[in-house]
């Protein structure tokens, strides 16, 4: 552990409690602990959305992917990339005219229903859960390469701090740790891109040609097939990947920390071409890290290759860039957790404690309490799980999120704004066909059930085909709406023209 790896961690820290101090002083009332008081502008909450969306997975989880299985590595690159159009041009403006603080907010503006906003708490929690164990992950792989300390106690570290940012700091923490972060990795990142770019003589022929003898695989590493042989898992994937991103609550919760939807359009507009100029980056770290670092070194390190950025890193600029990198990839972890912990809190905290166990009585002071409560909670849970989940790649637990969120969040929202007839009934069973179908599916899949030890959480042999059940469980949840609200006798024709006029021009009367 060198003198330089101390100092750039420290600064990170240092930079990030400072942030969490000075948001504490700005964050008094229940709509700042939620939404920074919808006060970021467009380029502002555009860099946070880059910042929450561009997590551990996406910088190690993806480089390690494609520095492992080539092409197949990519697919996550692109489904990720190919979401922010759903996102933009279907969920954005209408979410931000019809909500509030959560999701639940935007579902209950069409149906008063108790049960209808704790269904949707609870699949927000869900979501959360899933992703915070990806982060914590890779967070525990990255110090204990660097530091050389227990994979359990680096996990307990980035626990206690992101626990820290919310508490304090709320929403306007988080979006600024988000902001920095951002900048700093997409620095990272096109340093990195351009080294190994250099040392393929600024040529993508020869880059691609080179990659061909890097590794094992020949010429299979840059086709199809390499990881996933089944064309119908592939698909799977890319269905959850790329439906996904409008159903995450940590993301959609964005969208209300600005002031209007056209400030909420344009977020999403600057978010894209961050996320998109990174996205195309990923394969120079992939292909950078399979010619200059190698297979076995890659998978010596972290077995699910997720320490293949911070090694190509060293390869190609010794300490002082794998302590930049590492420190710039710990940011990013801690920015992601804090607002996936702020999420959670918030879908508790204002969901069910506010708005079904106060009736929506509860003083901003009460659901301020509840909430950081709620995120200590959040926080031990999620902990405990990612000591568990060591050797699972980040990007493959990311893209459990993605399905869930797609299966139980996407059906809903878009049938609360497009779908006149849509009721509450519809509402209900919309997300939990959704959520069950993707929790029963992932729990008797390959990823949980193999029969070889090690591939997977459980010996045994699957039930269930597919890594990615999303072609299964997103079909569920849209026709779990669709029976719902047939089979049900509800309907209020002019509910839906409200929530129409506003989710299209934001009139509040």
């Amino acid at each position: 552990m060198s003198t330089t790896v101390i100092v750039l961690f420290l600064s990170i820290v240092l930079l990030t409690l400072f942030i969490t101090w000075w948001a504490a002083k700005r964050t008094t009332t229940a709509g700042e602990f939620y939404t920074a008081g919808g006060g970021l502008t467009g380029w502002q909450n555009g860099l946070a959305i880059a910042g929450d969306y561009l997590s551990a997975a996406s910088f190690l989880g993806i480089a390690g992917m494609i520095a492992l299985f080539g092409f197949d590595g990519f697919f996550y690159s692109i489904g990720f990339l190919i979401a922010y159009l759903v996102v933009m041009f279907l969920v954005a403006e209408p979410l931000r005219n019809l909500g509030k603080y959560t999701l639940a907010d935007m579902i209950n503006s069409r149906f008063d229903a108790k049960k209808v906003r704790a269904a949707a708490a609870f699949s927000t929690i869900t979501i959360v859960i899933f992703y915070m164990i990806a982060q914590l992950v890779g967070a525990g792989a990255l110090i204990q390469l660097l530091f050389g300390i227990p994979y359990w106690i680096a996990v307990l570290i980035v626990g206690v701090m992101m626990t820290i940012y919310v508490l304090f700091g709320g929403m306007t923490a988080t979006s600024w740790v988000q902001i920095v972060k951002a900048v700093l990795l997409m620095l990272g990142t096109v340093v990195i891109a351009v080294l190994v770019f250099a040392r393929f003589d600024f040529s993508i022929m020869t880059m691609f040609s080179e990659v061909k003898t890097a590794t094992a695989h020949g010429e299979a590493f840059l086709q199809p097939g390499l990881k996933y042989t089944v064309p119908l898992d592939t698909i799977s994937l890319m269905l959850a990947l790329v439906l996904g991103t409008a159903g995450l609550p940590h993301i959609l919760m964005r969208f209300f920390t600005v002031k209007d939807a056209k400030t909420a359009r344009s977020s999403v507009v600057t978010a894209t071409w961050i996320v998109g100029i990174f996205y195309i980056l990923t394969i120079f770290l992939g292909f950078g890290a399979a010619a200059f670092v190698g297979h076995e070194a890659i998978v010596a390190a972290n077995s699910a290759g997720n320490m293949a950025a911070p090694l190509l890193a060293e390869a190609l600029g010794g300490d002082l860039l794998m302590s930049f990198v590492s420190a710039v990839a710990f940011a990013t972890i801690l920015a992601v957790v804090a607002g996936l912990v702020l999420t959670g809190a918030s879908a508790f905290a204002h969901d069910i404690y506010g708005q079904i166990i106060k009736k929506g009585q509860a003083t901003q002071q009460q659901e301020m309490k509840a909430a950081r409560q709620a995120s200590l909670w959040v926080s031990v849970f999620s902990i405990l799980l990612a000591l568990g989940a060591q050797s699972l790649n980040v990007a493959f637990l990311v893209s459990l999120a993605f399905c869930v969120a797609a299966s139980a969040n996407l059906p809903v929202i878009l049938y609360t704004i497009y779908w006149k007839r849509f009721n509450t009934t519809g509402a209900l069973t919309a997300m939990l066909f959704g959520l069950v179908s993707a929790l029963v599916l992932v729990a008797v899949s390959p990823n949980v059930l193999s029969p070889e030890a090690g591939a997977a959480m459980f010996v045994g042999e699957p039930l269930f085909p597919l890594t990615n059940p999303a072609i299964v469980s997103v079909p569920l949840g849209f026709l779990g709406g669709w029976l719902g609200t047939v089979l049900s006798k509800e309907a209020d024709a002019r509910r839906f023209a409200e929530v129409s006029v506003r989710a299209n021009t934001g009139y509040r009367e």
